[in-house]
């Protein structure tokens, strides 16, 4: 009999991060689901219990270090071992461009997105290292290409993107694979819905800008995203798979959509191909 491996997920009160737990205790793993207020884990445990799989539920903040040590600290402990990692947590956000947004507001978005990702891989890589274990992380398909009005969310993917495309080779040398797991738009959750977002809130808060915001609202709201949707499942699926597969790649899109979406910037070397995509989505493709 083999031990049970054991797998940390943040961000698990909902969406992506609840689906995955219950994927990966069904799939094996003794699940570590850590949110930033366990009160909030009402579904969660109804879908552990609907699945027939029990969780480890425990608080998990990564904004706050003392959080993040005393959950790794106290997981180490508990069970002897860490196996993987999945970073989940994080926060949207809607802002109408730059001038319009507030420097607060700006590193709030990095604070979670970015170095709260940093913080839990930096915290559980010894634990990783003793194990030779996995580090997963969710990105986004606008950790690779620039999505207009999403300019601080864009800027914390992106950083997540480089920071562990920069550490996968030397993770690698000492034992620990490193993944990065790109989905689309997913459905089914909360992330990234704003219902007071309209056509008014948008005039009110745009200022010089709102007539373009109004073009990508109006964007998304129709065929932006046609082909893209996935459920939460679908994407817990495949961190499942990446977890357990024997040499995961580095990055991993969820689904067709968000590989042909991907291949657009990485195939674009001088960035002039996703420049002519995102002047559509705000209504100017005739600007150079």
């Amino acid at each position: 009999m083999t031990t049970p491996r054991i797998c940390l997920i943040t961000g698990t009160s909902s969406g992506i991060g609840l689906a995955t737990a219950v994927a990966a205790a069904r799939a094996g793993f003794t699940t570590v689901a850590t949110m930033r207020d366990p009160d909030r884990a009402g579904p969660l445990l109804d879908a552990a219990e609907r699945a027939g799989v029990s969780l480890d539920v425990r608080r998990l903040d990564v904004t706050d270090a003392d959080s993040v040590t005393a959950c790794t600290e106290a997981v180490a402990r508990d069970h002897g071992r860490l196996d993987a990692v999945v970073n989940n947590a994080g926060i949207s956000n809607f802002d109408p461009t730059l001038e319009m947004s507030t420097m607060a507001a700006l590193r709030a978005n990095l604070e979670v997105n970015f170095f709260g990702v940093i913080a839990v891989s930096r915290a559980a890589m010894p634990l990783l290292r003793a194990s030779g274990g996995r580090l997963v992380t969710i990105g986004s398909v606008h950790g690779v290409v620039g999505q207009p009005f999403n300019e601080a969310y864009c800027a914390a993917k992106f950083a997540v993107e480089g920071f562990m495309e920069s550490l996968a080779p030397v993770a690698a040398a000492h034992g620990v694979k490193v993944s990065v797991v790109v989905p689309g738009f997913v459905r089914g959750t909360s992330f990234g819905i704003f219902p007071d977002v309209n056509r008014k809130t948008v005039e009110a808060a745009s200022g010089p800008y709102a007539p373009t915001f109004a073009d990508y609202i109006a964007w998304v709201g129709g065929q932006g995203w046609e082909g893209a949707g996935q459920q939460p499942q679908d994407v817990a699926d495949v961190v499942v798979d990446t977890l357990r597969a024997d040499r995961p790649a580095f990055r991993i899109p969820t689904n067709r959509w968000a590989a042909e979406y991907l291949d657009q910037k990485l195939t674009d070397r001088d960035g002039g191909v996703v420049g002519t995509l995102a002047r559509t989505w705000i209504g100017r493709p005739e600007l150079p």
